[in-house]
């Protein structure tokens, strides 16, 4: 019998979360308490804002449902461990479509880890070799999780960071956002010693640590930080500007496509138009276009015309 009321507490709310309605009788049994003691503890689950439903009758179950906000789960060493892998391999790659919240997620995980199980999260991970993109832009998942804490926490960070030069230097900064361009991560953050704002490539971030003093975040010249790295990218190299439309409205295009390549704008129809410009070879962006999953139509420039005609080509007679 669990005499420990936040101990059964955490006890019950694992079994609920198994997805399988629970007979009161069996929970009871299972935790050693009276049915009226389940009771009385699904009615304290559901004032902390776990979701429990019951059935009546002779024989009622609980199960726990979909509720309006997402509640505190309770994961099983083994389901600890598959999260945080998970989390580590695409973060620590830029996968197009993981974004800063999985980095926030992975955070907040690895910061309640058992070191046991943090011991077992990197032996996989270092045994395991991820398809990366060829460019050297892998990143230790370690070093997005503290930036991501430091980036929530508003707390002033110190790193060593390599130019594209190769020449090294140490940064003090205030974080403010992490930015995925589906390739690579970004810090946007304001350096303390050139008294600016500047955007770091995190692959080349190297012993980032938390200085633990607090700051009030700055307004950010643009006021957001894909466009802030957009135009940052645009600056340190030669870029081209595109027109594409796409078959199909605004709300879901945006969703498939990088903020900062460009904000689409509804057109006739049922369509729209991205206007934006970029410093990506036109193959990465003909790519990226066609990942959209939608029928699109290139208007300019002319090489990222030709990149798509030729590319449609290939995979047409890779078919035949």
């Amino acid at each position: 019998m669990t005499t420990d009321t936040p101990a059964r507490l955490l006890q019950l709310l694992s079994l609920l979360q198994t997805p399988r309605e629970w007979p009161g009788a069996e929970l009871a049994e299972r935790l050693g308490v009276s049915r009226r003691t389940v009771r009385r503890d699904i009615d304290r689950l559901r004032e902390l804002g776990y979701p429990v439903q019951a059935t009546m009758g002779a024989d009622g179950g609980y199960r726990l449902v979909a509720g309006k906000a997402m509640p505190p789960l309770v994961l099983d060493d083994e389901e600890a461990v598959a999260i945080a892998v998970g989390l580590r391999a695409g973060a620590g790659h830029a996968v197009a479509g993981v974004d800063e919240a999985s980095v926030r997620a992975l955070a907040k995980l690895e910061q309640v880890l058992p070191s046991r199980l943090r011991h077992r999260v990197s032996t996989l991970q270092a045994a395991t070799t991820p398809l990366t993109t060829g460019d050297g832009a892998s990143i230790a998942p370690e070093t997005l999780t503290v930036l991501a804490s430091a980036v929530a926490g508003r707390e002033r960070l110190r790193f060593a960071y390599r130019a594209g030069d190769g020449s090294p230097s140490r940064r003090l900064t205030e974080p403010y956002r992490l930015v995925s361009t589906g390739r690579r991560w970004y810090l946007v953050a304001y350096d303390l010693d050139r008294d600016d704002w500047r955007t770091f490539r995190v692959d080349r971030v190297g012993e980032p640590f938390s200085t633990g003093t607090r700051f009030a975040p700055r307004e950010l010249p643009t006021g957001d930080a894909a466009e802030y790295l957009r135009r940052s990218i645009s600056r340190r190299q030669e870029t081209y500007g595109f027109v594409v439309g796409f078959a199909a409205p605004a709300d879901v295009v945006a969703p498939r496509l990088p903020a900062w390549l460009g904000t689409p704008e509804p057109a006739e129809g049922h369509g729209c138009v991205v206007r934006g410009s970029t410093g990506d070879p036109v193959e990465w962006l003909a790519l990226r276009l066609a990942l959209v999953g939608h029928e699109f139509t290139v208007r300019e420039p002319p090489e990222l015309i030709a990149c798509v005609r030729e590319l449609g080509g290939r995979l047409t007679r890779a078919t035949s």
